[in-house]
């Protein structure tokens, strides 16, 4: 019987945070009831990740690892965690659970009301509860490419960088299997291309928690950030990537 939710986390020198983030979701797993399961992706690590998630695979029910030999960044492995995962709907969150395993329930609630097919988590909207704040550099670099990203690719969301979204598995299937950017602008490309298909994203707030052990490198994730923005834009604009599309779509005996 395939599971009603798979949660998909990446994980990239995970050993210290990853056991207590499994321990959590598995009791907020069995407490709820139905099926489910947790996918990792360890992305390249060269600390005890694997070997942690191997051992708590024994006692974890539904548990799986999925290994990359090198890392090659956040969006790879949240792709090759969605495009594995055999859950009814899919659920992407980050390894340190800024935001509460158990806001699933929110996040899976509003996107039934409104008849979406993806719901975002936002730390952006009035209503959003920001337990503990970024330090304010990484508030002012939040802000600065949140603009950045409203100028060169979507408008709609407050909030496109919270970790915490949940998809249909339709969409999640659709919607990674185009998706190509590997790092940390890989929701931009994936709410992009929500809209470029016709899957309806409702925002939601959200609890959020930020992490001291943040993964995060100022500069250089910020100008790798500026680049693929770019490199969305270009994509998504581009004639070629159109007719890609359209003959896709054409094909698609569903569509």
């Amino acid at each position: 019987m395939l599971p009603e939710t798979s949660i998909v986390i990446a994980a990239f020198n995970e050993q210290e945070r990853l056991p207590q983030t499994l321990r959590i979701i598995a009791g907020y797993l069995e407490r709820r009831g139905g099926s489910a399961e947790i996918v990792v992706v360890d992305d390249g690590s060269t600390d005890a990740t694997a070997q942690c998630v191997r051992e708590m695979a024994r006692s974890v029910p539904g548990l799986r690892l999925i290994g990359s030999p090198t890392n090659r960044g956040k969006g790879y492995a949240l792709r090759t965690g969605v495009l594995s995962a055999r859950g009814g709907e899919v659920l992407v969150t980050d390894a340190d659970l800024s935001t509460p395993i158990e806001e699933l329930d929110i996040l899976r609630n509003e996107m039934a009301r409104t008849g979406s097919d993806i719901a975002i988590g936002s730390r952006a909207l009035p209503e959003s509860r920001i337990l503990k704040a970024q330090p304010p550099w990484r508030r002012l670099m939040s802000r600065l490419l949140g603009r950045v990203v409203r100028s060169l690719v979507i408008q709609e969301f407050r909030d496109t960088q919270c970790g915490f979204k949940l998809f249909s598995a339709l969409a999640a299937a659709e919607l990674f299997a185009r998706a190509r950017i590997d790092r940390f602008a890989y929701d931009v490309e994936i709410l992009a291309l929500a809209g470029r298909h016709g899957f309806k994203v409702c925002e939601v707030p959200v609890s959020w928690t930020n992490s001291p052990a943040s993964r995060v490198r100022p500069l250089r994730d910020s100008l790798q950030m500026l680049a693929d923005l770019a490199r969305i834009r270009f994509f998504l604009a581009s004639p070629k990537r159109k007719a890609a599309i359209a003959a896709v779509e054409t094909l698609d005996p569903e569509g």
